[in-house]
């Protein structure tokens, strides 16, 4: 025998597992024709130091050699299901069993594999097999209600669940599978009886009590949650999944008390991906303080992130967020593709994540991609909406009126706010407005309570569950619904999949189609209305003018605009953006680089709260440099809401694409900046042609990337226009349909008028 084998052996012996692998391993690459048996041990160790690749590596090289072996065979199979690579595994697996088609544990392995590929189909016989082999054993009965379940068999895999459960109360899986089960029905009060009886016999199961308080947030009681879990972290101060749980909870009304506990977390259990993938979320939502610090601490966590091997949706949500964030370009591949990201999010009930897509469409492929991404979201959502319709009430008696729903959690002070005001201020008399608001801040602003005293009803129900607050929509008896939030943060775009209005609208908040097909319009003008309608998953509801107009509270002459323009200040022409880095990508800095080349000793401003991260800084000038404009000419104004100052150092503005800017164009224009901006084919794609051309700037827009670049260059030559347009602009928006607030609410309200009262 080979004295490395000799060697081996005695390893094992002594535990040294990893020893007697690397002895094996050049002993079979050598020789292949080792003994079976040699294969089979190769392979056990790999196993059991959870060396699943070099497992399935080697479990190939020895199938080539002994094919019919049943034990190769069932522990390749074991191995590529470890990777997630179940079709192979399943091959492997298939050929074991018409071996030895007695054998338990290749019949096992072989329907975990069907479960895992979600095949209740073929998992059914393989588990009803095992239970009649051995009919007490608890875990074959769950799985094969498991099976049961993945066919929509609920009540058979219910009694499967019990039968386990009777057999084994301690069988923590089976009543989180049971519990599931309520969940899917849309039964609370079950699933709440079901997990006290569970928490009864398994008092201090981690994943019961993770259970219960996935409950309480799906019931959006996140201030209980609160509580029962600083409850177990003075009880279990050193439990990392109690600190976990905590900061994921309070993070949208309390983040630096979050980011407490979430550090806390990842101190405890370093190795945990998703209490670190939290971290980072967490880290990167930060507004207080040292914004930039707090960005560039997530970023420097994402390398640790990536070492821990992601594969979950969830996870490379987060990592795309904050890539995005400091636009790390390069680092974005490593996560997937356009298709497999923006589906994995869809499929898994992460469509908020599809908001930073939308500005990395290169393609009319990639645009009809995303309009099926969000679909595929919707028709999920719709199909949770449909196990538990809501009860429209009998007809109410006619008083004249039209009730109108506006749903948004962002009917405060927030751009959704401050564009909506209008239509409060002024109210047609032929209207009741019925608010709704899920937002999870502790007291009302001022603008908050300005739209309640307008409303005929302002329901404000941050901890409300979805079934619940579609069943309280439609018993205000509304005869539209208009959500105006999309899928952005603490919106509850789910709502709009029960239907609890006869027809229903987006408009305002997010600026794509939401992919529920119980969306009946979205509120567009001829302007930004797409020309391919297909690009639409919508009806458009067309304004007259204009889809917005300028609130108030924001549009007013108390941002100051500066005599003369920056240019005379600086000596130099300053380009310059305040839109979010979710709308940035590489092609549009080619294109901002060639801006700059073609204008001889100009520079870029870039007012944001990332420029106070240094990764940020030193991406975007990398960008620039490869464009050929050197990292001299790029300055960064870090701050975050006063940046309206910040207009009067920046001669024009160039949008992005082919995500534009909404607010930051309108703000830009009221400051007396002008704004240069590409029209693209989708909704999302025109939305600043639509502010110039009701400003009388259309001209500033063009279909083409020279084009773009030709304005940008002979705009920052005529000085004398810049001069007039910095001096005359807000004027000129204020007089224009965007200021004229009290027609633009006219047209609105005659527009869904016209819509309620036609034929259905």
């Amino acid at each position: 025998m080979d004295e490395r084998l000799v060697a081996a052996d005695a390893a094992l012996k002594a535990g040294r597992l990893d020893e007697a692998i690397d002895l094996m391993i050049p002993v079979i690459r050598e020789d292949p024709g080792q003994p079976v048996h040699i294969h089979r041990v190769l392979l056990t160790q790999l196993y059991k130091r959870a060396r699943f690749a070099e497992g399935a590596e080697w479990g190939a090289a020895g199938l080539e050699r002994y094919p019919r072996d049943l034990d190769l065979l069932n522990l390749t199979g074991v191995m590529l299901r470890k990777l997630k690579r179940y079709p192979e595994a399943l091959a492997r697996l298939d050929v074991a069993a018409k071996l030895a088609p007695n054998n338990t544990a290749v019949l096992s392995n072989r329907g975990n594999v069907l479960l895992d590929l979600d095949d209740g189909v073929r998992a059914e016989p393989v588990w009803t097999r095992l239970v009649r082999g051995d009919p007490r054993n608890a875990e074959l009965l769950r799985q094969l209600g498991r099976s049961l379940q993945k066919q929509g068999k609920l009540a058979a895999a219910k009694s499967r669940f019990r039968q386990a459960l009777a057999l084994q109360k301690t069988l923590v899986e089976a009543w989180m599978d049971i519990i599931a089960i309520a969940n899917e029905e849309q039964d609370p009060a079950e699933a709440q009886s079901l997990l006290e009886k569970a928490l009864a016999a398994n008092p201090d199961s981690q994943k019961l009590h993770e259970v219960r308080i996935i409950l309480m947030r799906r019931a959006q009681e996140n201030r209980r949650v609160d509580a029962y879990l600083s409850e177990l972290v003075e009880r279990m101060p050193d439990t990392a999944w109690v600190h976990f749980q905590l900061g994921a909870t309070i993070g949208d009304y309390d983040r630096d008390r979050a980011n407490v506990h979430l550090r806390r977390a990842t101190e405890l259990a370093p190795d945990n991906l998703d209490y670190l993938v939290s971290f980072i979320e967490s880290l990167e939502r930060t507004r207080s303080g040292d914004e930039g610090g707090h960005i560039e601490a997530a970023y420097q966590l994402v390398e640790r992130a990536l070492a821990l091997k992601p594969t979950s949706p969830g996870q490379f949500k987060v990592l795309n967020e904050i890539m995005i964030r400091v636009c790390a370009f390069d680092d974005i591949p490593r996560l997937g593709d356009f298709k497999s990201l923006g589906r994995g999010w869809a499929t898994t009930n992460r469509h908020t994540a599809l908001l930073k897509h939308l500005a990395h469409v290169k393609t009319l492929d990639d645009r009809y991609e995303l309009l099926e991404q969000h679909a595929i979201w919707g028709r999920k959502a719709e199909a949770d909406a449909a196990r538990n319709p809501v009860r429209h009430p009998a007809p109410r008696t006619p008083d004249g009126k039209i009730r109108l729903g506006l749903m948004s959690s962002d009917l405060r002070a927030h751009p959704v706010g401050y564009f909506a005001q209008p239509l409060f201020d002024n109210v047609d008399p032929r209207f009741e407005l019925y608010v709704y608001s899920f937002y999870q801040g502790a007291q009302a602003d001022r603008m908050q309570q300005y739209f309640a005293s307008k409303s005929t009803a302002y329901r404000w129900n941050p901890e409300i569950s979805s079934p619940n607050a579609a069943q309280m929509i439609a018993d205000d008896q509304l005869d539209i619904l208009i959500e105006l939030g999309g899928t952005t943060h603490m919106n509850r775009l789910d709502l709009m999949a029960y239907r609890a209005a006869p027809r229903q609208a987006s408009w305002l908040g997010y600026p794509h189609s939401a992919g529920l097909s119980t969306i009946d319009y979205l509120v567009t003008d001829p302007y930004n209305t797409p020309p391919k309608r297909d690009l639409l998953l919508e009806t458009p509801l067309i304004m007259p003018h204009t889809w917005i107009a300028l609130g108030r509270a924001v549009f007013t002459d108390a941002h100051e605009i500066k005599p003369g323009v920056p240019q005379d200040r600086s000596g130099l022409i300053t380009y310059g953006t305040a839109n979010n880095p979710h709308k940035y990508n590489r092609e549009m800095f080619e294109v901002w680089a060639r801006v700059l080349r073609e204008t001889p000793g100009s520079r870029f401003m870039f007012v944001r709260p990332e420029g106070g991260t240094a990764s940020f800084r030193r991406n975007v000038l990398a960008e620039f440099e490869r464009g050929g404009v050197a990292g001299d000419r790029i300055v960064f104004s870090t701050v975050r809401g006063a940046h309206m100052p910040f207009y009067n150092e920046i001669d024009i503005s160039l949008d992005t694409f082919p995500l534009t800017g909404g607010t930051t164009t309108t703000e830009s224009l009221w400051m007396g900046v002008p704004v240069i901006s590409l029209i693209g084919e989708a909704f999302y794609e025109r939305l600043s042609y639509s502010i110039l051309a009701n400003s009388g700037l259309a001209d500033l827009a063009s279909d083409s990337i020279d084009g773009f670049v030709r304005k940008a260059v002979v705009l920052a030559g005529d000085r004398a226009r810049r001069l007039e347009l910095r001096h005359n602009l807000r004027e000129m928006v204020r007089s224009g349909p965007l200021g004229q607030t009290g027609q633009f609410a006219q047209d609105f309200y005659d527009l869904i008028a016209k819509t309620v009262l036609a034929p259905a």
